[in-house]
């Protein structure tokens, strides 16, 4: 991990001389210096974004393809359905 170089002291006197309190000045401080020494590894890069945008997209093609075929096999199905109905009464006599 990539150390930032923060020079807290002079942050804190800074923040006094901004009209911060003594503790609301360290809070701040000690908040920052946290967010500057976070794991920057855990960090989104616009290469993540885009790599994961590309899945993304990509899945969503795959589920419109699938929705597709959902309705093409639900009217073969009822066609099926039509055609064994029509043969059965063919058989039976019914028509």
């Amino acid at each position: 991990m990539n150390a930032v170089a923060f020079d807290t002291h002079a942050a804190v006197k800074t923040l006094r001389e901004a009209g911060a309190d003594e503790a609301m000045a360290e809070a701040i401080v000690n908040t920052a210096s946290a967010a500057a020494g976070a794991d920057r590894e855990q960090l989104a890069t616009k290469a993540d974004l885009a790599a994961l945008e590309t899945r993304l997209r990509a899945d969503l093609a795959t589920k419109a393809d699938l929705e597709t075929l959902r309705s093409e096999l639900r009217w073969m199905l009822a066609f099926q359905a039509a055609l064994i109905l029509a043969i059965a009464a063919k058989l039976f006599g019914i028509v």
